[in-house]
């Protein structure tokens, strides 16, 4: 918004009537946090020192050595629309208190260092990605975990169970509600309201539309965008959906299976490469028309696949989602337009400018900063050892592969099914991840170790249908 031009930003403050600054910042584990003072204090000089928060609060240090500094992007600026003062928001940036360098293990940072890498690399100067938003809208959520409780509840005023109650005649059947109109559509002013929210604050939109699950899931899409721009976009849009919906009296969630039996929601991150204004990625002649660095870079993400997930699906509830017999992809494979794939090379991006990949199993679970960056370097590792996907067995597959006999389908390559899989596939492989110092062996450990006290939370606890299942044994 301001190309880093602090009087620019000052001259807004003033001609706006902006009264409080807010940074924004995402922790290790992708939630965003903030702190906010008079627009007044901002000036080149608090912008060079910095805001200090304490790190050992969000994961990124120990209690003994917390201290450390918040530094803003300002081509990140937007007025956030939710408060009652007037105020302009950043992304920032962690630094260390005394050196002012920047924190390595901050997602912004490591994603910064992903896209440094590339132009390193000699093979692109830019990578850019169009992440796919699926969500749900419902009117009330409840839950409650205890020793001797363990339940939850959503409800939606789309949904069939609710026919009885309403009694318009006008919901949505389970798996229905693909660009469902209204008046079976309740949300699209929703969807409408989210939308010129993240215009005004500079998140081009392309579309938006209700999806296939009845009970209130909605989709909107962005444009390709550059790397860093991708990842903040991938907040943005989770920070103004949710408000939106608070103040709609609705409640958000970008969880990947909130509801048995229904569409989960993915993140699809769509991703190609560039040299100045060349697309790597196509050629005219090519399957689908994807050139043979795009081949390679769908080689590399899809050898590195298991390992990548850890990053791109680190959640338990990720693998409630991916199974077997839904569009949601549990096969290394790539297609032309195939949905149940991995990678899918969209039929219709076919020209120089539109040429991409579409890698489909993530979802909103994933820090959107180690996500895009895991992705670019499996790509990247891809290209540099010329990983040939046919060769690795990796397909191209044009079929229903669930029609196939049980005997072929084993011979495709599985990606993982658990978190815990993930996880392992992570520490058996993730010598890719370190090139060029992007990630570190520490944060890749430290990841894991959390990762897997949140498996192993869920795992230890009583499932609800467990009881109807064996309470009679």
């Amino acid at each position: 918004m301001f190309e880093n031009n602090v009087e620019e930003v000052r001259q807004f403050i003033a001609d706006h009537a902006i009264v409080m600054i807010d940074y924004k910042f995402t922790d290790l584990w992708g939630r965003w946090h903030h702190v906010t003072f008079p627009a007044r204090r901002l000036d080149a000089r608090l912008i060079e020192e910095g805001v200090a928060f304490d790190g050992s609060s969000v994961g990124f240090k120990t209690v003994s050595a917390g201290d450390m500094v918040l530094r803003p992007d300002l081509s990140t600026g937007f007025v956030d629309p939710f408060w009652e003062e007037p105020t302009l928001s950043f992304i920032a940036a962690a630094r260390e208190p005394d050196t002012r360098r920047y924190y390595p293990y901050d997602p912004r940072n490591i994603a910064y260092r992903a896209e440094a890498f590339l132009r390193q690399s000699g093979i692109g100067t830019e990578s850019r990605w169009g992440p796919e938003f699926e969500f749900y809208l419902f009117d009330g959520v409840s839950y409650e975990n205890r020793m001797n409780v363990a339940a939850y509840r959503v409800e939606s005023a789309e949904a069939d169970w609710r026919s009885h109650e309403l009694g318009s005649g006008y919901t949505i059947p389970r798996h229905g509600g693909y660009h469902a109109i209204p008046p079976q559509d309740r949300l699209y002013n929703a969807r409408n309201r989210i939308v010129a929210h993240l215009e005004a604050a500079g998140i081009p939109v392309k579309y938006h539309h209700h999806e296939v699950g009845g009970p209130g899931q909605c989709e909107i899409e962005t444009p390709m965008l550059p790397l860093l721009r991708a990842a903040d976009a991938v907040q943005i849009v989770k920070y103004i959906t949710r408000m939106t919906a608070i103040e709609l009296g609705l409640t958000a969630t970008f969880m990947p299976k909130p509801l048995y039996g229904e569409a989960g929601s993915g993140m699809h991150f769509h991703q190609h490469l560039w040299r100045g204004e060349s697309n790597l990625f196509y050629d005219a002649q090519g399957y689908g028309t994807l050139s043979e660095v795009g081949r390679w870079y769908i080689g590399g993400l899809l050898h590195h696949g298991g390992a990548v997930m850890a990053f791109t699906n680190p959640s338990t509830n990720a693998y409630r989602r991916l199974v077997p017999g839904y569009e949601a992809p549990v096969s290394a494979i790539y297609s032309l337009g195939n949905r149940s794939a991995a990678i899918r090379i969209p039929k219709y991006a076919n020209r120089p400018h539109s040429a991409r990949i579409e890698f489909r199993p993530p979802d909103a679970t994933g820090n959107p900063y180690l996500a895009i960056a895991a992705q670019l370097l499996a790509g990247l590792d891809g290209i540099r050892r010329k990983l040939d996907p046919t060769e690795l067995g990796f397909g191209p597959v044009d079929e229903d592969i669930f029609a196939w006999p049980a005997e072929k389908q084993a011979q495709i390559k599985a990606l993982p099914t658990s978190l815990e899989e993930a996880l392992q596939a992570l520490e058996a492989d993730h010598d890719f991840l370190l090139v060029g110092e992007v990630f570190s062996r520490e944060l890749i450990n430290r990841w894991i170790e959390h990762k897997r006290r949140e498996e192993r939370a869920v795992r230890n606890r009583p499932h609800p249908y467990e009881i109807e299942l064996y309470y009679d044994l």
